[in-house]
């Protein structure tokens, strides 16, 4: 098969200023998993510095005459999740599972040359994929693509290898040399939190900028329209419960088992915990530890997953399907008791709401958010009796409420807003190209 051949950029083009052609590579753009959402403020934001934003992955959501879609990418493909389960909790591979990684990167290579040649793209931002391990022939494919084109490259990295559990032992670590995140030239790598960047410089001796997640704190949040004045009384609550959210899906490191032990301690008939979003892809044991924690704590709690999209619409039986911003304006405050978390989208959205949160103080929200001032039901591993008697003085105070809302709406503006991500890639890309772009 025949690929426009890539050699070493032309250093008269890259300080000219023009618009650039970026395009954005991962396993998945589609739906409300992290990656997505930030990888779309991030084409948003670029957009509208007046670049041309494309997308490359094996599940995709985006327009198609901006798309190019690769199903051997996604890190669900039967093939890729097959090979998947022979790398890790071992340490040696044999030559035959060897040579199937060879073969899949060769292919993903193909298709990476062909979405390069497609929208004639200039810039590659590889979303996650140098990073975590998830999709290994995926990984290693950027990497040679980038070596034998020379692309510049903004490599956005969300989670590592080395923080997870499940990726410790493997028969994969020259791969992880070389590609997670790798070393070449003309790459900027972007990192979450500090202690990843702190990580990234130890382990790798590669620098980082940080850019956090962001949101756009200078538009207002939306209000109840005509379409989502009903969502409570949709999903079965009535106006005066207490609608205690938590937005993340069904995983343990998310911590739900918090939220339910704070609904049973409030010893409030109204208070209703809501859950926003499905299982993730960690089996069925954890779900069925919920199940069995909320019959012991007789509390009520609604499953609406199947009610929550990234868009409106409806579903198969003829109900309304509302957005997580939908389900944001009717709560009365959130739970966010997570283990462990990159960074926190969810926090960042109970503040653009202006509501308040009860959060564990896990290592990046320890580090890099807390310090800031945000005003918090501070959890540290295990609800407190100062936990529950805060949140019941919330509740019964609206003055309080606001008062902790236009605090925390305030700072949210001013550290992870797009002002915040708009100054920084704008600052990757004149390291790549030069000040005019």
């Amino acid at each position: 098969m025949n690929f426009p051949q890539y050699g070493p950029m032309n250093p008269s083009l890259l300080a000219q200023g023009l618009p650039k052609r970026i395009g954005f590579v991962s396993t998945r753009f589609h739906g409300t998993d992290g990656v997505t959402l930030e990888a779309r403020k991030w084409a948003h934001i670029l957009e509208g510095l007046g670049h041309s934003c494309y997308w490359m992955a094996g599940l995709l959501d985006a327009p198609p005459a901006v798309s190019h879609l690769a199903p051997l990418a996604f890190f669900g493909h039967s093939e890729v999740a097959d090979l998947q389960r022979q790398l890790f909790g071992v340490t040696t591979r044999t030559r035959a599972t060897t040579d199937r990684i060879q073969a899949l990167k060769e292919q993903l290579k193909d298709e990476l040359y062909r979405f390069i040649a497609k929208f004639q793209i200039e810039v590659l931002i590889p979303q996650n994929i140098l990073a975590i391990p998830m999709h290994v022939p995926l990984g290693l494919a950027v990497t040679e693509v980038l070596a034998e084109t020379g692309l510049p490259a903004i490599a956005h990295h969300h989670d590592f290898a080395w923080e997870r559990e499940r990726f410790v032992v493997s028969a994969i670590n020259d791969y992880l040399r070389a590609a997670f995140p790798g070393a070449l030239p003309r790459v900027e790598h972007v990192v979450i939190n500090s202690m990843a960047q702190k990580e990234l410089a130890r382990r790798c001796s590669l620098p980082s900028a940080i850019i956090p997640n962001v949101l756009d704190f200078e538009t207002p949040p939306p209000e109840l329209d005509d379409y989502n004045r009903d969502l409570r009384s949709e999903i079965g609550l009535r106006a005066d419960d207490i609608f205690v959210l938590q937005p993340t899906r069904v995983v343990q490191r998310k911590g739900i088992e918090h939220a339910i032990e704070l609904v049973r301690r409030l010893q409030e008939p109204r208070a209703k915990l809501v859950i926003s979003h499905p299982a993730g892809d960690e089996g069925n044991a954890y779900v069925a530890m919920l199940q069995d924690r909320i019959a012991d704590a007789g509390i009520d709690v609604r499953f609406i997953a199947d009610r929550v999209g990234e868009t409106r619409g409806i579903t198969s039986d003829g109900k309304k399907i509302y957005t997580l911003y939908d389900v944001y304006l009717h709560a009365d405050m959130v739970t966010y008791p997570s283990q462990y978390e990159g960074f926190g989208n969810a926090f960042l959205e109970a503040v653009y709401f202006g509501l308040p949160v009860l959060v564990n103080t896990y290592a990046v929200f320890a580090r890099d958010i807390d310090p800031l001032g945000f005003k918090t039901i501070a959890m540290n591993q295990l609800v407190t009796r100062e936990n529950i008697e805060q949140t019941r003085a919330l509740l019964a105070d609206a003055a309080l409420r606001h008062t902790w809302a236009e605090h925390n709406y305030a700072l949210g503006r001013k550290y992870f807003s797009y002002a915040v991500a708009r100054r920084k890639l704008a600052a990757r890309l004149a390291n790549l190209f030069g000040e005019g772009v």
